[in-house]
């Protein structure tokens, strides 16, 4: 605190501004709080994303061969699924990855090939290289959907309430880990 009760020397604002009426300049000494001057902080990535819907999340998950859930990522709304679907998986050992058209990408199909899994991914019509897939092994795709229908059973997960990112997530782990225990 400076003499007079007032904030020190140095932590002021100036501002150069003009007075109504008068030719003088005048500089205007202004004693802000320091949060003023601070931009709002953690509104940035809390991954929500404007898509046709309004505001959305997206949770992608990576299921067992029971439809228990290994891995959860949440990206914003309008984020493509094939953005974190290689760190997704990647370290992850399986006999057989199956997932959605959404999910056809030469990077992410050569990854699942170097783990040493077999790709069971429909390829899309735009592809010109129309990769064979066992279509039996497909149906078998449901089980991510049904891991999806139970923590949607949760109505804090089904409409988002929580403001940030790190408390969404914490509440879908922990609808995942009732989905463990059922």
């Amino acid at each position: 605190m400076g003499r007079g009760g007032g904030v020190g020397h140095g932590f002021g604002r100036v501002i150069k501004g003009r007075r109504l009426g008068s030719d003088n300049d005048r500089w205007i000494i202004c004693e802000a709080s320091p949060a003023w001057e601070r931009s709002k902080r953690g509104h940035f990535n809390q991954e929500i994303g404007r898509s046709k819907g309004g505001l959305t999340t997206k949770i992608h998950a990576v299921v067992d061969g029971l439809g228990n859930p290994v891995r959860i990522h949440l990206t914003g709304g309008n984020v493509n699924d094939i953005v974190p679907a290689n760190e997704l998986i990647n370290g992850l050992h399986a006999g057989m990855t199956i997932a959605d058209k959404a999910y056809d990408a030469d990077r992410f199909t050569d990854l699942i090939r170097k783990q040493g899994s077999e790709v069971v991914i429909p390829p899309t019509r735009s592809r010109l290289d129309q990769r064979w897939y066992d279509k039996h092994l497909y149906k078998e795709r449901h089980l991510v959907e049904c891991f999806f229908a139970k923590i949607k059973v949760f109505r804090r997960i089904s409409t988002r309430y929580d403001k940030l990112a790190v408390t969404f997530r914490a509440a879908v782990l922990i609808a995942a880990c009732m989905t463990w225990l059922q």
